[in-house]
């Protein structure tokens, strides 16, 4: 495998309208010239074949293209490419269907095919809806990645079962495979392959040593074998692919040393250390003031108990890249730098307060449940600005979330942040599981499985659990001693009613399927959590009822003799006023 600091490749395309009088193909690509974008979005091409029956077909394919490779590097780079390519075509699919729906009357359909490839690091990501197809070529063997989304009623008559602007909810086929130095793919229209075979398509690219010319050669052959429609495609290569050795990653990410041990009076960079805030094995804060803007902020310090660990300092570096992505003000921002800097570190914006951890212990318990709620919301809105950036915090708990003096929360600490796109980049340093709390951290985390969105969840049911609770843990202290799936078998939920009278059974329900240890039984999503907690949940509602039936049946039965009493009653008197 041939290295190289970034993604190498050629490639060649022809959309032409062969005998037809209009192209209603269109084709694409963006290959960024940045080296960030490049790395962290990667190459992007795309194909589409507009549905000529569609009357729009033409505006359909070209839009479908632009728009994917214009805006695909545009979006988030903590965004998976999975992710970017479903929000990015969602948004294309529904603006052609409105259009379509515009010219209903004149039955102007914006309808196409389309097929995109996106290669980032040693992957390829595919997406793919109609008959347009993607091909993969390796060691003189082409296969087809695309499916046809076509129905074959006979040889004479089949019809087109998916496209995009087709309906509101579309489905899309999509896939990744790893990629080598040397692999070619082929991106084509149905004018290419209803009229060449799969074994001359295989030829054709197994020889190509000009792939411009190889992509002439294939239109003509399929014009000699009588295409009468558009011809379209995209050949391409790949020549290098990024890879770095573990001494060279070594030597970037150390090129920065540690700074030594600060003390007050001591400056860095054109800041002054005012005093240190934390201190511990892994890291060191300071308040400094920055000399040139006179700024009081927050400087983040290395452990030199680690300047020899290469995964310590890749977590570090991806800290400082993360909380720079992340906007919310329920989460601390950390402050772009414009000088160079000496040494390694980074800066965030000084927060007046304790952890929240500090705060609740000083607290009367429980709390009151409108300041408890206010507080859970609180922490629910940074934890969503994470998940928007694709990010997982993984290790959510009162000690990494901020009480500030004017009574807001701000969560902090993104050393244990999963972030889907950078997982998708090569790096041959592998990274520990989650490096979460176990009073915290679902158990999923700890066994090495990340339970992504529901992991955050498990651990914001289990703060607010805590916070109702007066201090206590929904499964008690022993999820503490836990090692094993079998130790976790063994844990059963501790009703907060039980510490609080005042939690009712609705709520209490809602914190339960919170942290459930079943991910099917546990939350999907954040708002799901808040809403059952701000409101009773009908189907909880039941359960209490059905519970106080339980808990006191005489209650019910002299409630149920009451009514039948009282219906006897209103019958003896109607017969009465009969008489």
């Amino acid at each position: 495998m041939k290295s190289a600091s970034k993604l190498q490749l050629r490639y060649s395309s022809v959309c032409e309208a062969g005998i037809k009088p209009a192209n209603e193909d269109a084709v694409a690509q963006h290959i960024p010239t940045d080296a960030h974008l490049l790395t962290y979005k990667g190459a992007c091409f795309a194909l589409a074949d507009g549905v000529s029956t569609a009357e729009a077909g033409q505006q359909a394919s070209k839009r479908a293209v632009s728009r994917f490779c214009r805006e695909y590097s545009q979006t988030p780079d903590s965004w998976s490419v999975a992710y970017s390519a479903q929000q990015l075509l969602a948004t294309i699919n529904n603006e052609l269907y409105e259009l379509s729906h515009q010219f209903v009357h004149e039955q102007k359909g914006y309808l196409t095919t389309f097929t995109a490839l996106v290669l980032k690091s040693q992957t390829a990501h595919f997406f793919h809806i109609g008959d347009s197809r993607l091909y993969h070529w390796r060691d003189g063997l082409l296969a087809q990645l695309s499916q046809d989304h076509t129905t074959v009623l006979s040889e004479q008559r089949q019809f087109l079962g998916r496209a995009l602007g087709m309906d509101v909810h579309f489905e899309l086929q999509q896939g990744s495979i790893s990629i080598k130095t040397g692999d070619r793919f082929l991106l084509c229209s149905d004018g290419l392959s209803d009229f060449i075979s799969p074994e001359a398509l295989q030829q054709a690219v197994s020889a190509a040593s000009d792939l411009e010319q190889t992509a002439q050669q294939l239109k003509q052959q399929a014009l000699a074998q009588g295409c009468d429609d558009n011809i379209s495609l995209i050949l391409l290569e790949i020549t290098a692919l990024p890879e770095q050795s573990l001494d060279d990653l070594n030597q970037h990410l150390t090129a920065l040393p540690f700074p030594p041990a600060l003390s007050p009076g001591m400056k860095l960079d054109g800041y002054k250390v005012l005093q240190e805030l934390f201190a511990s094995s892994r890291s060191h804060l300071y308040l400094v003031e920055d000399e040139a803007s006179a700024a009081t902020l927050v400087l983040k310090c290395p452990s030199l108990n680690y300047d020899d660990d290469a995964l310590y300092i890749d977590r570090f570096i991806r800290e400082e890249w993360i909380g720079l992505r992340i906007e919310s003000d329920y989460v601390v921002k950390v402050v772009r730098q414009s000088r160079p800097r000496t040494f390694l570190y980074y800066l965030m914006e000084y927060l007046p307060g304790q952890s929240l951890e500090q705060w609740f212990e000083r607290q009367p318990k429980p709390l009151k449940p409108a300041l408890a709620i206010k507080l859970v919301k609180q922490i629910a809105e940074g934890l969503k600005a994470f998940h928007r950036m694709g990010a997982i915090h993984q290790d959510l708990k009162p000690g990494n979330i901020i009480y500030l003096d004017d009574g807001s929360l701000k969560i902090v600490d993104f050393g244990s942040v999963y972030v889907a796109g950078l997982a998708e980049i090569y790096s041959p340093l592998q990274h520990d599981a989650a490096l979460g709390t176990a009073a915290y951290s679902d158990p999923h985390y700890l066994l090495g499985h990340n339970s992504g969105v529901q992991g955050d969840i498990y651990a914001l049911a289990t703060i607010a659990y805590e916070l109702f609770s007066g201090g206590h843990l929904p499964y008690g202290n022993a999820v503490e001693e836990c090692r094993t799936a079998a130790d976790y078998d063994k844990l059963r939920y501790l009703s907060a009613s039980q510490f609080n009278p005042v939690v009712p059974t609705w709520f209490d329900r809602a914190l339960q399927q919170g942290v459930s240890l079943d991910l099917s039984q546990r939350y999907q999503s954040i708002n799901q959590l808040l809403t059952d907690l701000q409101q009773p949940n009908p189907a909880f509602l039941h359960e209490e009822v059905k519970q106080q039936h339980k808990t006191n049946p005489l209650l019910f039965w002299q409630l149920l003799s009451g009514f039948w009493f009282i219906t006897l009653l209103l019958v003896v008197w109607l017969f009465l006023l009969r008489r």
